[in-house]
């Protein structure tokens, strides 16, 4: 909502002072003069931190959610906030201890801040209940290989294998408040 305010002088700054009268959200959210770029990063934005308090809000009343932890360490990890994602994933397998997906989450996570031995073990833990999982064999293969190659001195690790491997970080956020939940 603040921002939205906000730019209400950006959409109205080819006038020479300040607008006399506010503008109100639905004339922002559709106004020409407002960049379209800036348009969909401030909706993305906001739609982000709703999702989170969605997910949070839902750990909030059970928190053995699986289903809300592993999205919520998805975004954290994608805000470059992996202390807090690895927090989120704690706290999930404290409430569903052994849980296979919140243990892959967790390697991954590790694996990504080049804690390789940590997810390898995760990985181990979790292929013992279940070896023939494919996800869990692939991301622990993969979390060999990268070990490996940074060994080595490689730079580049292998092409992501799956869609939450080492998931996208190209964007660039502050972190947010962790232990909320």
């Amino acid at each position: 909502m603040l921002a939205i305010v906000l730019l209400a002088g950006c959409a109205n700054s080819h006038k020479s002072g300040l607008s006399e009268q506010p503008t109100s959200t639905a004339e922002l959210v559709g106004a020409k003069e407002v960049d379209p770029g800036m348009r969909e990063r401030i909706a993305h934005a906001l739609g982000r931190d709703t999702d989170e308090k969605a997910f949070r809000d839902a750990l909030k009343q059970r928190p053995d959610n699986v289903d809300a932890a592993i999205p919520l360490a998805r975004a954290l990890l994608a805000r470059k906030c992996p202390n807090d994602a690895l927090e989120v994933l704690d706290g999930i397998l404290l409430a569903a201890p052994g849980d296979l997906r919140a243990l892959n989450a967790k390697a991954v996570v590790l694996d990504h801040e080049g804690r390789h031995r940590e997810a390898q073990e995760l990985y181990r833990q979790a292929l013992a209940a279940e070896p023939a999982n494919p996800m869990l064999r692939n991301n622990f293969k993969l979390s060999l290989a990268i070990e490996a190659k940074t060994e080595t001195g490689g730079a580049n690790p292998p092409p992501q294998a799956d869609g939450w491997h080492f998931s996208a970080l190209s964007r660039t956020s502050q972190c947010g408040s962790g232990s909320e939940w």
